[in-house]
């Protein structure tokens, strides 16, 4: 069910992408962290209540430090969206998906021990080599070109895509203490209003009082959904295995991205972009296959 519930994240956050595109032209990254904060709070907090899901954690540390890099992430690449072409913005962007494949393998590495019958390390590389031939998909589809001037925004696109494995990460830990999806979700929205806010008070703001202020109200409902998917899609992943396979599958993103793409946008794939997608949906395919197998424990 994890997977499904990435694919819809993954739909989600390709749309709000366009948002952004558009709104980019008339608001900086700061204040559509801020908007995009002020609206999920409202839609997290009426759907706790709903489900009877308080908002007190015992657990503010960790709910702090996932907010803090998640900030990052989206500030970085709110920022990355409105400087570079689309199709680079979110080449970067989704560039977290290998680097949670890179931490999981650290991690392995850093904390094992040779014991009997165990003389090698736990690499999961089959599940590895998926979400590399996924990147390489996406790298294929989107031929992401960089010009002189957009080294700074390409760089800060590349951070926010690391930043972002960082706290998806955060999310599987937050899950297994027993935090629920709508708590995790209303700290993240909560600091990205505050962080937002901060830096628009030493910042050019612009009026709400115009036609494209409109593409904030999507910003922020489709960014409270689409979190929401993406939580409950690596709290349910148990395990480095299938935090592979939801990290594989984000890469469905890029095929909505791609979609958008051409009908908003009319930018063709050409011939290397169809390959590209069909190497993501072979990478996903293969991920989803791989967690069937045991993997021996790290």
């Amino acid at each position: 069910m994890h997977a499904l519930w990435m694919v819809l994240g993954a739909f989600l956050f390709a749309t709000m992408g366009v948002c952004v595109k558009y709104a980019s032209e008339s608001f900086s990254a700061a204040e559509m962290v801020f908007y995009r904060g002020v609206i999920g709070m409202a839609i997290l907090a009426l759907l706790a209540r709903q489900q009877g899901v308080s908002l007190k954690t015992h657990h503010p540390g960790m709910h702090a430090w996932r907010s803090f890099i998640g900030v990052l992430a989206l500030g970085a690449w709110f920022y990355a969206l409105g400087l570079l072409p689309l199709a680079t913005a979110m080449t970067l962007n989704y560039m977290s998906s290998v680097w949670i494949g890179v931490f999981i393998v650290a991690s392995a590495l850093l904390y094992w021990r040779p014991s009997v019958g165990n003389s090698k390390p736990p690499l999961h590389v089959g599940l590895l080599l998926t979400v590399l031939m996924g990147f390489a998909g996406v790298v294929m589809m989107l031929q992401p070109s960089f010009q002189a001037d957009q080294s700074v925004p390409a760089i800060v696109g590349l951070l926010s895509g690391m930043f972002a494995a960082l706290a998806y990460m955060q999310v599987v830990v937050l899950a297994r203490i027993g935090e629920p999806e709508t708590r995790v979700v209303f700290y993240f929205a909560a600091a990205g209003m505050l962080a937002g806010g901060v830096v628009m008070l030493f910042t050019e703001t612009h009026s709400l009082l115009t036609p494209q202020a409109w593409w904030l109200l999507p910003i922020g409902i489709l960014a409270a959904l689409g979190q929401l998917c993406m939580t409950r899609a690596y709290s349910t992943a148990a395990g480095p295995r299938n935090t592979l396979v939801v990290a594989s599958l984000q890469y469905s993103g890029i095929v909505f991205g791609a979609i958008y793409s051409v009908l908003l946008f009319s930018e063709a794939l050409g011939l290397w972009g169809w390959i590209g997608m069909a190497l993501i949906v072979a990478s996903g395919l293969a991920a989803t296959f791989l967690r069937t197998r045991a993997v021996k424990p790290s």
